[in-house]
């Protein structure tokens, strides 16, 4: 005998397949949302790693900003101090200057100059004075020349006056104080009388 299948065995592996495609669908579907999710997760969490690092070194680049603050008024603090302590020690090189200055005055003025008055600008002095006679201002000028202190003279001006009736020549001179130098020009040296 026989046997027919009259089944609809064509519809049933439709349906099998359809039953398949649905089910590797829906497999495929949550392996996507899956792999989605991790990637999400591993890239947020480089994301967050990052953001943390970020913090970190603008805390840190916020502390050096203050330490190169700190740094540069530092800085400022040693310029001043040192050029105050440039000022100081050119001070104390200079402050024996004008006791040398009027010493060495009083030693080579000769008798009939008079000072009008004296002025110094830096390691220059110009002075201005009153003599009885051309030849004084001469012999100041050498006198200026021989001393250990001073140098260099150079007569500004000298022109007739007449100072309380009387006739003067006024003169202008200019000269430079040095440092002496021991064992170099004429050292004037007080002269002590035994009595």
């Amino acid at each position: 005998m026989i046997r027919i299948n009259l089944l609809p065995h064509r519809a049933e592996k439709r349906r099998a397949r359809k039953i398949q495609f649905i089910a590797l669908s829906v497999i495929s579907l949550i392996a996507g949302v899956l792999l989605i999710g991790f990637v999400h997760a591993v890239i947020g969490a480089k994301i967050s790693y990052q953001e943390r690092r970020n913090t970190y070194l603008k805390q840190e680049i916020t502390i050096l900003d203050k330490q190169i603050e700190e740094i540069k008024k530092l800085r400022e603090q040693t310029a001043s101090l040192l050029a105050r302590k440039n000022v100081v020690e050119g001070l104390q090189s200079t402050r024996a200057d004008v006791v040398h200055l009027l010493d060495q005055m009083l030693r080579i003025l000769p008798d009939g100059v008079y000072i009008k008055s004296l002025k110094q600008t830096g390691s220059t002095i110009n002075m201005a004075g009153y003599a009885q006679s051309n030849a004084r201002v001469s012999t100041l000028m050498r006198a200026v020349e021989d001393s250990p202190w001073l140098d260099t003279p150079v007569l500004v001006e000298v022109h007739a006056a007449s100072v309380g009736g009387a006739r003067v020549s006024e003169f202008t001179l200019t000269f430079n104080l040095t440092k002496g130098q021991a064992g170099g020009k004429n050292d004037a040296k007080p002269t002590v009388k035994k009595g």
